[in-house]
């Protein structure tokens, strides 16, 4: 292993932030960690561990080591009656890992197809799209503690999943370096197209008879219709979460605002469109020298070139302030922030 000493990460994250870390290794196996961790200056030193560089944004140059997952591989582990078990490594890219499954009739993850980054970030982020969570369908990882360097295994409860959170961003955050994630897939699908314009896609696809393969398709096509592409224009997907708002909250919105758009949940309460939210807010397709608001999804802030990270931030603290002085509703931001 090579340790390369202000190494820029501009190519290494989807916003095409110029940053540069101090320090930065490549690992593809768990040996390689526990070498590089056994140096003195970086067992001490702070840690970034980089999968595909597609939720963070670099607001300054990372002083420590940033340590880039490569670790590969997938494996049906086993089978029953009912669920395929398979494991693969937290190098893999995402969108690969889930045709994989497509191509081999795993089916749950369809609806989270296209999604950009890694394996080992789904269950840190709990990632999710068009009504679907990898909870629904996750088993068990393991993960690297820092620390003591053994490998340590969590399953469902443990990793205390919530909306685009799990127990790695909160209480165990860096504690830990995810390298594998085995998911309990299903052998007779439970097709999920109620959300978005799955349904309306597939009829104009002229799907007659619907599987997991025409769902993916779907989501890819409605995705690239929304979404910009990070390799063409720099962004991070959606950079702020849905609030939720209590039915009371929501019920006296819709009296001003009868287009607001929600969806009720189980435990009561409603999920708002942070993206609708932002565009009534006036700041859809708004522009500040490379910095912006995409033209189509208010949701996603991008960099159209040369954007510093700085000004990214600047931008979704003037988002936030701009929508809770208008709704009264305080947006979280999703992007991790470094």
């Amino acid at each position: 292993m090579k340790v390369l000493e202000n190494h820029s990460l501009k190519k290494l994250n989807t916003f095409g932030i110029d940053a540069a870390a101090k320090y930065f290794v490549e690992f593809a196996s768990i040996d390689n960690i526990k070498e590089i961790l056994s140096e003195r200056k970086f067992s001490t030193c702070n840690k970034l561990i980089l999968g595909g560089g597609s939720n963070l944004l670099f607001t300054k140059n990372f002083d420590g080591i940033v340590l880039k997952n490569e670790l590969k591989g997938i494996e049906l582990l086993k089978e029953d009656a009912d669920f395929y078990y398979v494991r693969t490594a937290a190098g893999e890219v995402w969108h690969e890992f889930v045709m994989h499954c497509i191509k081999n009739n795993y089916a749950g993850l369809e609806n989270l197809s296209l999604i950009p980054g890694n394996v080992g970030a789904s269950p840190m982020q709990n990632i999710g799209a068009y009504g679907a969570e990898i909870k629904d369908h996750f088993y068990e990882l393991e993960a690297f503690h820092i620390g003591d360097k053994t490998i340590r295994t969590f399953n469902n409860s443990q990793c205390k999943f919530g909306y685009r959170e799990s127990v790695f961003k909160r209480e165990l955050k860096d504690q830990f370096i995810i390298t594998s994630v085995t998911f309990k897939l299903l052998k007779n699908p439970k097709f999920n197209t109620s959300y978005g314009a799955i349904e309306k896609e597939l009829e104009a696809m002229n799907i007659k008879e619907v599987n997991i393969q025409a769902i993916s398709k779907a989501v890819c096509n409605i995705r690239r219709s929304k979404l910009p592409n990070p390799a063409e224009i720099g962004n991070a997907g959606s950079f702020f979460k849905n609030p939720e708002v209590v039915k009371g909250k929501y019920e006296f919105l819709k009296i001003n605002y009868p287009t607001i758009v929600g969806y009720e949940l189980e435990n009561g309460n409603v999920k708002l469109a942070a993206g609708w939210l932002i565009e009534q807010s006036g700041w859809k397709g708004k522009t500040f020298g490379d910095a912006g608001v995409h033209k189509l999804q208010a949701l996603v802030l991008v960099n159209y070139g040369n954007a510093k990270g700085n000004e990214i931030f600047d931008l979704s603290q003037k988002i936030l302030e701009s929508v809770k002085e208008k709704f009264g509703i305080e947006l979280e931001r999703e992007v991790n922030i470094i």
